[in-house]
């Protein structure tokens, strides 16, 4: 890092040798590591600096922290002092599984533009196609990287704080449920028996047992997402192949009330319902790529 210069972009600049960054003359409070993190990408205007470039700048190879915590951290708490948004970036573009880029245009200290002095490095000679695999020749515009972060990219652009209030709201909804089935749970027992009379107190003992484990499902699941648990889509992985079949019952719930509220809105409401599954998972992904 070039401790005399300084970088400036839009009404920000950056002193690299104060470690300030001021928006209009007036210094804002960044922390060390959003600001390394923002210096490593003005060196580098409308390049992708990788998430490993970014992990030997900012800890040492003998340093054992959450890495990926610590810059998305990092990373949130640039955006947040920028006014930038991760969905509809003005500055900082994710790259996704890679990196970041800095979309800005940025100046040196005096005027000099950054991609002026980084002309005058010499520029690599491209490799000779013979020369590469064919493997790499014949796929060059789809490889295994750039097929996996696709699949990311094709998700809906929400900012982060959308996502988690969604997925929040969601969670909420469920516990609605599972509160009032405990609270009433007589009219759980006789709902049970009209639907099925048969095999009421199988349909009962279900319905109870899974509101139990609810309860403790969704608590966890609004604590991870309100507090940006840094683990919560490797978690919810773990946890989707027990939380379908949950959400899946309770699909079905609206079915004991038809008796009250109709077949036909009985069984729209189940539909939507079991839509839900497949929406928290997009919007824990959404979580995930908005960083």
């Amino acid at each position: 890092m070039s401790t005399g210069l300084k970088y400036r972009f839009d009404q920000f600049e950056a002193d690299v040798r104060a470690a300030e960054l001021l928006r209009s003359g007036t210094r804002l409070k960044v922390q060390m590591q959003p600001f390394q993190v923002l210096v490593a990408l003005l060196e580098r205007p409308k390049e992708v600096v990788t998430r490993e470039e970014l992990r030997l700048r900012l800890w040492p190879q003998d340093t054992f922290v959450d890495f990926d915590h610590g810059l998305n951290t990092a990373m949130v708490k640039l955006r947040e002092a920028l006014g930038d948004s991760a969905s509809r970036p003005r500055y900082i573009e994710t790259i996704a599984k890679r990196g970041y880029r800095f979309l800005g245009e940025v100046a040196q200290s005096g005027d000099i533009p950054v991609s002026a002095s980084a002309s005058a490095a010499p520029v690599a000679q491209p490799v000779p196609p013979a020369s590469l695999p064919p493997a790499t020749v014949a796929g060059a515009s789809a490889t295994p990287l750039e097929a996996s972060s696709g699949a990311e990219t094709e998700l809906p652009r929400a900012s982060r704080r959308t996502s988690q209030m969604l997925l929040i709201l969601v969670q909420i909804m469920y516990l609605i449920f599972y509160v009032s089935a405990l609270f009433d749970w007589q009219q759980l027992h006789r709902a049970s028996f009209m639907l099925w009379p048969g095999g009421g107190i199988v349909v009962f003992s279900i319905y109870l047992v899974t509101a139990l484990v609810g309860v403790a499902v969704r608590l966890y699941l609004i604590t991870a997402t309100s507090f940006d648990y840094h683990l919560l889509h490797d978690k919810y992985r773990v946890l989707f192949p027990w939380v379908f079949p949950l959400d899946m019952i309770w699909a079905a719930a609206p079915l004991l009330l038809a008796d009250r509220m109709g077949w036909g809105l009985a069984l729209g409401a189940t539909a939507a319902l079991v839509y839900l599954p497949f929406a928290q998972r997009v919007l824990v992904r959404m979580i995930r790529q908005a960083v």
